[in-house]
């Protein structure tokens, strides 16, 4: 049996780096505690979500923040995805998640390949790109437990990348994500549910808790769909870990069972050369 148990730190997040940090280190341990193998904070866990303190956040790695995360991972012995930090690389910052292997050692890192540019007739209106560059690396890590995916947030409504991370072996897929009272709502669920069918993956969102009071008020609900589109384990909108022991074995017999990813046409699929 191909088990292993995995957390969804669903955190809320306020104006004070150091504050965050040690409450993402609090709620790690206590998942630590519980079995978990495979923990998973939220995007931009240690900042608001606001343009403005991108910058004022923003790091190199390594630096405190990777640091902090490696060390965490280590004493506890996890893999940590650690949701998403504002990442400073000469002039430019993106929003990228570092994750970690049992060791504190970067496994690998995603930079948000898709930013977040929106503005919704009567509902939300923000542009990431104001402040941040995109990445451009598909990131897929192999580990004892089964081989995952990254993006962050806006890159799952992407399908042709969630299927790029299902090429490279990815039975399951985490999010770090902040949707919003607008998106979340419309689009949350059902976004997760069908990256989860039409890879046949375990697709876990981990989501900041909401804070009516914040500039950027998340939707929360943290979710795990299964390779079927069943929901394995959901939260709130409130702060809350959530806790799925997941059998990756399941991929492989759905994907026996109903062989979408066998049954894909490449000799159609494929862009053919203008001439």
């Amino acid at each position: 049996m191909k088990k292993v148990k995995i957390a969804l730190i669903q955190m809320g997040v306020i104006a004070d780096k150091e504050a965050n940090l040690h409450k993402a280190k609090r709620m790690i341990e206590e998942a630590s505690e519980q079995g978990a193998q495979i923990v998973v904070l939220p995007e931009m866990f240690s900042t608001p979500y606001q343009n403005d303190c991108f910058p004022e956040y923003a790091e190199v790695c390594p630096g405190y923040t990777t640091d902090f995360l490696s060390k965490i991972a280590s004493e506890n012995g996890i893999y940590l995805i650690g949701g998403s930090i504002p990442e400073k690389e000469y002039e430019k910052i993106f929003n990228t998640s570092f994750i970690f292997d049992k060791n504190g050692h970067i496994l690998g890192r995603h930079r948000k390949m898709h930013l977040f540019d929106i503005n919704i007739k009567n509902g939300i209106r923000f542009m990431e790109s104001d402040t941040l560059s995109p990445g451009n690396e598909v990131t897929v890590c192999k580990t004892e437990y089964g081989t995952f995916g990254v993006a962050i947030c806006f890159d799952m409504r992407f399908p042709e990348l969630m299927r790029l991370m299902v090429d490279e072996g990815a039975e399951m897929i985490f999010i770090p994500a902040a949707f919003n009272m607008t998106t979340g709502p419309a689009h949350w669920h059902s976004t997760a549910k069908m990256r989860a069918i039409d890879n046949q993956v375990f697709f876990a969102v981990a989501s900041p808790a909401r804070d009516e009071d914040a500039s950027y008020v998340a939707y929360g609900h943290s979710v795990l769909y299964d390779p079927w589109g069943n929901v394995v384990e959901e939260l709130t909108e409130k702060e809350d870990i959530l806790y799925a022991e997941v059998n990756l074995e399941d991929v492989a017999k759905y994907r026996e069972q109903l062989p979408l990813l066998k049954a894909r046409r490449h000799d159609i699929y494929e862009l053919k050369t203008v001439k």
